[in-house]
């Protein structure tokens, strides 16, 4: 058998989505066969080894997952399978993940999210969109400069506003490094000084009223792997000692012990405050902060990129309804404008909370802009008078949205809709029925 290295196999026999798909492969550099019908693929599938298989469950002349269920009796080995399918085929494609199917997304999907479960099969380590970084250049920046970090065991300081993902990008990183050793994250402005310190260096049996066994800290758990110190600003002085001395030795003592405990650690810190202006007051050591600050990374809040936000928002829901089963749900094009408009003080923390709220209080399968943010969508300068009922009102809005971004792109179909998250068939369908075309709209 020739193997095709991370070459796709493409089943597909709606044109239009083959076609928007193909686009966006060659767009991200993907090698792939587009197969429109389960014969043609199943012949393909049995003669060549693919890195990953996309496949609707709906083909003209065997189903998807027949085709899986010939395989699986050939005995050979499957790549992965990603199925696509309606929200009717739902169990089919459960049933699919059951025998062994690597996952599944519905109609209609979100491009972005698939080339993301894409890149983390074809390409494991070289992306890290993946885990939901941005698209944003600053973004990208700081994808480049993991990429270049995972290489060196270097201290990292990770700064920036509360809640702008300082975690998600450490856990970047060790991913990153390729490590099987554990991840291990404390915050330790959550602890007093004396509990901080049974957390870091752990303790002996008796060190300490109920201490009743012995116990081993982070410093310890983390051997070999990562140990992210977050808030590390927060930190008492006392503290900021020990901290230092284990750092430089390489070693811990536990709390009630004597005896010296090598640890062989990669260390990242994080803090939202301004660690040179605690030095300059005495709050931080300076010899500590030059110790952990080798490399600085700093994320810029929310606000300073909007262009993450929707595809950061995609992928949250699909976190927070995996265990659930259920396929995310989207967003209303005015529920799209708010998300972008809005200019989230709370960074990514906030915008996860508020699409837990959503979530729970959706009635459909789309999020609106009342839900997300528990009050009515504004009115748009210009719009109000001609809106003569809910669904004019709501028209208008998804038909400017529209118009503005056709615009940004200079009226490339393909990049706008990948730009909204739906498919270039959706796009036309929605500008037809909107009355969108470029000699008509208004700029």
């Amino acid at each position: 058998m020739k193997p095709l290295t991370n070459r796709i196999c493409l089943i597909e026999d709606d044109e239009l989505m083959g076609e928007s798909l193909s686009d966006r492969f060659e767009l991200d550099g993907f090698a792939f066969d587009w197969h429109r019908n389960g014969s043609d693929a199943l012949a393909a599938l049995r003669s060549q080894d693919y890195a990953l298989v996309v496949s609707d469950i709906r083909l003209p002349d065997l189903t998807g997952d027949a085709l899986f269920d010939h395989l699986l009796a050939d005995g050979h080995r499957l790549p992965p399978f990603i199925f696509i399918t309606g929200y009717g085929e739902i169990a089919t494609a459960v049933n699919l993940m059951k025998k062994g199917a690597r996952d599944y997304i519905t109609k209609p999907f979100d491009l972005d999210a698939l080339i993301d479960k894409i890149s983390d099969i074809v390409l494991p380590g070289a992306q890290v969109l993946g885990v939901g970084l941005g698209q944003s250049p600053a973004m990208q920046q700081i994808q480049a400069m993991l990429m270049r970090l995972a290489r060196s065991p270097a201290s990292v300081l990770i700064t920036g506003e509360s809640g702008v993902g300082k975690e998600r990008v450490a856990r970047a990183l060790h991913d990153l490094s390729g490590s099987h050793k554990p991840f291990i994250a404390v915050n330790c402005g959550s602890l007093t000084e004396s509990l901080l310190e049974a957390e870091l260096f752990g303790y002996e049996k008796g060190a300490f009223t109920g201490a009743a066994r012995t116990k081993k800290g982070v410093f310890e758990q983390a051997d070999g792997g990562t140990l992210f110190l977050d808030e590390i600003g927060d930190t008492p002085p006392a503290m900021q000692v020990r901290l230092l001395r284990a750092l430089q030795e390489r070693n811990i003592v536990r709390v009630g012990g004597e005896t010296l405990i090598p640890v062989n650690i990669r260390l990242i810190c994080a803090t939202h405050q301004l660690l040179q202006e605690r030095v300059v007051s005495g709050a931080f050591r300076e010899d500590l902060y030059y110790r952990i600050n080798v490399v600085e990374l700093r994320i810029p809040p929310l606000r300073e990129r909007p262009e993450d936000i929707l595809p950061l928002a995609h992928t949250l829901l699909a976190e927070i309804t995996a265990t659930s089963g259920q396929s995310p749900p989207g967003f209303t094009a005015a529920a799209e404008h708010a998300l972008k408009a809005y200019p989230w003080p709370g960074n990514i923390r906030e915008l996860k909370n508020s699409l837990e709220r959503a979530c729970l209080m959706c009635d459909g399968h789309l999020i609106t802009h009342d839900v997300l943010f528990e009050r009515p969508a504004p009115a748009i300068a210009g719009q109000q008078d001609l809106a003569n009922s809910l669904r004019d009102y709501l028209s208008e809005c998804e038909r400017d949205f529209i118009v503005r971004t056709l615009i940004e792109y200079d009226w490339q179909i393909q990049l706008c809709a990948d730009s909204l998250g739906i498919s270039r068939k959706n796009l036309w369908e929605r500008m037809r029925r909107l009355g969108v075309d470029k000699g008509s709209a208004v700029q």
